[in-house]
C-alpha cells in the first residue's frame, strides 16, 4: 500500500458522489480513479491494487455487500482497505457490509470534514497498527499475513475479526469499551446499540475458543487468557 499518496478508487453509480468525494479528500493528495461500473473497477483494482475502495452499496449492476465480497475474494487485494458510502442506514446492512470484510461504513449525507476525517482515521489506524504481536497464551497475530496463530495453528480472519483481535491482544485484560472498540476498529461514533461488534465477538470465540474474550456486562470485552 502507498505510504504517502494514497491510490482510492471509488464506485458509485452518482456522478455528484464522486465530485464530494474529490473534493473532501483533495488534502490527502491522492491518485483517483471514479467508476460507477463495478466490473471496471474491479478490472482496475486487480491490474492496480489501490489502498482504499469507496463503495455505495446501492448500484444497479451488482450490490455492493457483492462488490465488497468480490474485492476480499481477490488475492492480490487482502490489504486494501474498503468503505462504504451509502444512504443505506438499517442495522442488517451495516451488519452485512462489515461481514463481507469492509473496514468503515459512512452514511450519506454526510459533512465534508466528517467524510474526511473518517477517511483520514482509516488510513492513519491502518498504518499504525503493528505487524505482528507477541504471544500472550500461545495467541499472537500477523499483520502482514492477517493471520492469527494459537499454538501451532494457524487462523486466517476477516479484516475486522482481525483487527478486533489485534485490538484486544494489544492490552490483554484491559477492558475494552464498546464505544472504544467502535472507534478503534470500526473508526466512528455508530450507533452502540448496533449488534456489529457482538457479531464480530462470536465468530472470533467460534474460531479461538470461548475460553479466551470475556464479556464485562455493560461495558465490552478483554482478553483474558
Amino acid at each position: 500500500m502507498p505510504k504517502d499518496r494514497p491510490h482510492i478508487v471509488v464506485i458509485d453509480p452518482d456522478e455528484k458522489t464522486h465530485g464530494f468525494i474529490r473534493e473532501s479528500l483533495l488534502a490527502l493528495n491522492p491518485e483517483f480513479h471514479f467508476f460507477t461500473s463495478p466490473a471496471l473497477a474491479l478490472a482496475h483494482a486487480r491490474k492496480h491494487p489501490p489502498t482504499l475502495v469507496i463503495i455505495d452499496i446501492l448500484n444497479p449492476e451488482m450490490d455492493g455487500v457483492e462488490i465488497c465480497t468480490e474485492f476480499r475474494n481477490s488475492a492480490n487485494l487482502k490489504d486494501m482497505l474498503i468503505a462504504f458510502f451509502t444512504s443505506r442506514n438499517e442495522d442488517y446492512s451495516q451488519i452485512a457490509g462489515f461481514n463481507a470484510g469492509a473496514d468503515d461504513y459512512i452514511l450519506k449525507p454526510c459533512r465534508s470534514a466528517i467524510f474526511q476525517s473518517r477517511i483520514c482515521a482509516l488510513l492513519r489506524r491502518f498504518k499504525l497498527r503493528p505487524e505482528s504481536s507477541v504471544p500472550f497464551h500461545g495467541i499472537a497475530i500477523d499483520r502482514e499475513r492477517y493471520m492469527l496463530r494459537k499454538g501451532n495453528k494457524e487462523i486466517l480472519l476477516p479484516r475486522k475479526e482481525f483487527e478486533l483481535i489485534s485490538l484486544l491482544l494489544s492490552l490483554p485484560r484491559k477492558v475494552f469499551t464498546r464505544k472504544e472498540i467502535y472507534t478503534e476498529v470500526w473508526g466512528g461514533d455508530m450507533d452502540i446499540s448496533n449488534r456489529t461488534i457482538d457479531v464480530h465477538i462470536r465468530k472470533l470465540r467460534e474460531k479461538i475458543g470461548e475460553e479466551h474474550i470475556t464479556t464485562v456486562k455493560g461495558i465490552g470485552y478483554r482478553f483474558e487468557r
